[in-house]
Protein backbone atom coordinates (compact mmCIF):
# COMPACT_ATOMS: atom_id res chain seq x y z
CA UNK A 1 0.00 0.00 0.00
CA UNK A 2 1.23 3.38 -0.71
CA UNK A 3 2.00 5.96 1.19
CA UNK A 4 -0.06 9.30 0.81
CA UNK A 5 2.23 11.93 1.21
CA UNK A 6 1.81 14.37 4.22
CA UNK A 7 2.21 18.23 4.54
CA UNK A 8 1.96 20.69 7.57
CA UNK A 9 -1.10 23.68 7.92
CA UNK A 10 1.31 26.78 7.90
CA UNK A 11 -1.93 28.53 10.13
CA UNK A 12 -2.80 25.32 12.60
CA UNK A 13 0.38 23.11 12.21
CA UNK A 14 -1.41 20.06 11.55
CA UNK A 15 -0.19 17.28 9.93
CA UNK A 16 -2.94 16.12 6.71
CA UNK A 17 -2.42 14.21 3.74
CA UNK A 18 -1.55 16.48 0.70
CA UNK A 19 -4.69 16.14 -0.98
CA UNK A 20 -7.08 17.45 2.06
CA UNK A 21 -4.76 20.89 1.43
CA UNK A 22 -4.68 24.11 -0.07
CA UNK A 23 -1.56 25.07 -1.66
CA UNK A 24 -0.38 28.20 -2.81
CA UNK A 25 3.20 28.92 -4.88
CA UNK A 26 5.12 31.93 -5.96
CA UNK A 27 7.03 30.97 -8.87
CA UNK A 28 10.57 32.43 -9.98
CA UNK A 29 8.67 35.73 -11.55
CA UNK A 30 7.01 36.39 -8.28
CA UNK A 31 3.98 35.19 -9.31
CA UNK A 32 1.60 34.16 -6.69
CA UNK A 33 -1.27 31.69 -7.36
CA UNK A 34 -3.25 28.80 -5.98
CA UNK A 35 -1.78 25.36 -6.90
CA UNK A 36 -5.07 22.99 -7.39
CA UNK A 37 -2.65 20.43 -8.64
CA UNK A 38 0.07 20.10 -6.18
CA UNK A 39 2.74 20.36 -8.86
CA UNK A 40 3.01 23.73 -10.19
CA UNK A 41 6.73 24.96 -9.92
CA UNK A 42 7.70 27.02 -7.35
CA UNK A 43 7.92 27.36 -3.58
CA UNK A 44 5.10 26.46 -1.65
CA UNK A 45 2.60 26.75 1.15
CA UNK A 46 0.35 24.59 2.46
CA UNK A 47 -3.34 25.65 4.65
CA UNK A 48 -6.52 23.73 6.04
CA UNK A 49 -9.29 24.21 4.04
CA UNK A 50 -11.45 25.67 6.63
CA UNK A 51 -12.06 29.44 7.46
CA UNK A 52 -10.57 29.99 10.63
CA UNK A 53 -7.09 28.75 10.06
CA UNK A 54 -7.13 31.64 6.35
CA UNK A 55 -7.80 34.26 9.30
CA UNK A 56 -5.06 32.95 11.95
CA UNK A 57 -2.88 33.20 8.76
CA UNK A 58 -4.16 35.95 7.32
CA UNK A 59 -3.58 38.09 11.20
CA UNK A 60 -0.37 36.77 11.27
CA UNK A 61 0.90 37.24 8.13
CA UNK A 62 1.91 33.50 7.65
CA UNK A 63 1.16 32.75 4.25
CA UNK A 64 3.53 35.70 3.00
CA UNK A 65 6.59 34.62 5.46
CA UNK A 66 6.29 30.97 4.26
CA UNK A 67 6.69 32.21 0.73
CA UNK A 68 9.30 34.58 1.61
CA UNK A 69 7.49 37.47 0.28
CA UNK A 70 6.67 41.18 0.99
CA UNK A 71 2.96 40.94 0.03
CA UNK A 72 0.09 38.71 -0.83
CA UNK A 73 -2.31 39.87 -3.49
CA UNK A 74 -5.90 40.53 -2.21
CA UNK A 75 -7.17 38.26 -4.88
CA UNK A 76 -5.51 35.44 -3.80
CA UNK A 77 -7.59 35.73 -0.72
CA UNK A 78 -10.17 36.31 -1.86
CA UNK A 79 -10.15 32.75 -4.07
CA UNK A 80 -9.39 30.99 -1.19
CA UNK A 81 -12.15 32.20 0.74
CA UNK A 82 -14.75 30.89 -2.44
CA UNK A 83 -12.39 27.98 -2.45
CA UNK A 84 -13.27 27.46 1.46
CA UNK A 85 -17.13 27.96 1.06
CA UNK A 86 -17.28 25.82 -1.50
CA UNK A 87 -17.28 27.79 -4.58
CA UNK A 88 -14.83 27.27 -7.54
CA UNK A 89 -12.56 29.73 -8.84
CA UNK A 90 -10.91 29.82 -12.30
CA UNK A 91 -7.19 29.95 -12.45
Amino acid sequence: MKKLPQRTCIACNQKKDKKELIRIVINKENEIKIDRTGKQNGRGTYICNNMGCLEKALKAKKIQRALKTQSVPEEIFENLKKIINGGEFIG
